[in-house]
């Protein structure tokens, strides 16, 4: 069992040195989460503002996505503190944290194998080497290596950035006319702290199925699945992801063949310690990885986890990145799930109100994100033009399921559209 906090004696709880903090909207509640298990060290690219109250000291500003200045900052800290691990949930700083880890002594995996799971072309290479069933997929530089690799693989083809996440640059193409614009978008999509690569595209067999995705710990080798999340996926041929669904009682959760790939793609990619998110499709022929992401998922699908089940896979991941034994264990079943609000058109915000008049049974929060005056862009031209989400919990999947049918009606947008 993780260790306690121990009322009105902080002191006593592990430190931990917490490497950026990110998007207060979307990050706060793992901070919030964290805080009554351990003494929280922030070392982030910026000074602090909201993150105060939950941590200990801050070492700021530092360049967290360089692995030699990460490390500098963090073998300061550990000379003076002694904390009992490194830990980030955020994509872009995965891998500077590995290598710190590895160079403190601290828990970690080894920073190879969280490359090989940040870069998608290397996870296929590895796991097509280890027998390890996915689809076919070839990293390509240009529009006219696009368009041949298509042809050996056969349409329809899913186009995507090689070393991105959350959806980002993804695309459907069902026939050649579509390469050109779907080959920009994906070589176009960015994200701070993101490597770019020579041939930075890659061109892939479009799966067919239900998507799903697995939040787990590993600790020692032994991956333990904590989180399964049904995906939601809208906008084609784009795939943002607007929503997510989560059952304590998910079948998949003890499903062989799953289970059975689960590990074998984090023994084969050397992942030993810390984790992951890993998305599937589940497709006539049985599960089929779509990418490891070497992190929490983002989306709120740990905080989904946590309220269906009772387990904190945020709490367990911090224990991991501290070398303490996690606590996996459910306290509760029931249902979760997330919907994520957008425009119907690219539009400019003019103000949002939530309806808790409206809210069904099962509600558990209705948030709206963006502020007046922001700018919402649909893909190809942004993504993630999110104006808010709502939340819903309980017991009956199918109240569940009604009290989310219009969320839109729960935080309703009032918006002018943009011409350009």
């Amino acid at each position: 069992m993780p260790n306690l906090p121990v009322p009105g004696d902080r002191s006593q709880l592990p430190l931990l040195l917490l490497v950026g903090s990110g998007d207060r909207r979307y990050r706060e509640y793992i901070l919030a989460a964290l805080h009554p298990h351990f003494r929280l060290w922030l070392v982030d690219l910026v000074e602090p503002t909201w993150q105060l109250p939950y941590a200990e000291g801050v070492t700021a500003p530092v360049d967290v996505r360089d692995p030699d200045a990460l490390t500098a900052a963090a073998r300061d800290l550990t000379r003076a503190l002694a904390p009992k691990g490194v830990f980030t949930y955020d994509e872009s700083m995965v891998v500077a944290v590995a290598h710190t880890a590895r160079a403190l002594g601290l828990p970690g995996s080894p920073p190879e194998a969280v490359l090989a799971c940040r870069d998608k072309a290397t996870t296929r290479s590895v796991l097509a080497t280890a027998g390890v069933p996915q689809p076919l997929s070839e990293p390509v530089a240009t529009v006219d290596e696009a368009l041949a690799a298509a042809v050996r693989i056969g349409y329809p083809v899913v186009i995507k950035a090689r070393g991105l996440a959350g959806s980002f640059g993804v695309v459907l193409v069902h026939d050649a006319s579509a390469i050109n614009d779907a080959f920009a978008a994906a070589s176009g999509a960015s994200w701070p702290g993101v490597p770019r690569y020579a041939a930075d595209v890659l061109v892939e067999e479009y799966l067919t199925g239900p998507e799903i995705s697995v939040d787990a710990v590993i600790d020692n080798g032994v991956c333990t699945p904590l989180v399964l999340a049904r995906k939601e996926t809208g906008l084609a041929p784009y795939f943002e992801e607007t929503g997510h669904g989560v059952d304590a009682d998910d079948p998949l959760l003890a499903d062989p063949e799953l289970l059975d790939q689960l590990d074998r793609i984090h023994k084969s990619l050397g992942f030993t310690h810390g984790a992951t998110h890993t998305e599937f499709r589940l497709t006539p022929d049985g599960p089929r990885l779509v990418e490891i992401n070497a992190r929490l998922g983002g989306d709120f699908i740990p905080r989904l986890g946590h309220l269906a089940t009772g387990c904190d896979p945020s709490v367990a991941a911090a224990h991991v990145a501290a070398g303490l034994t996690p606590d996996t264990a459910p306290r509760h079943r029931r249902h979760a799930a997330i919907r994520f609000l957008y425009p119907p058109a690219d539009c400019q915000v003019v103000a949002l109100t939530v309806h808790q008049d409206r809210f069904g049974p099962t509600i558990h929060q209705a948030v709206a994100t963006a502020a007046p005056g922001t700018r919402l862009a649909l893909p190809p031209r942004g993504y993630l033009a999110r104006y808010g989400h709502v939340i819903a919990v309980g017991e009956d999947p199918d109240q569940v399921a009604a009290d989310l049918t219009a969320p839109n009606r729960l935080v309703e947008l009032r918006a002018k559209l943009l011409s350009d």
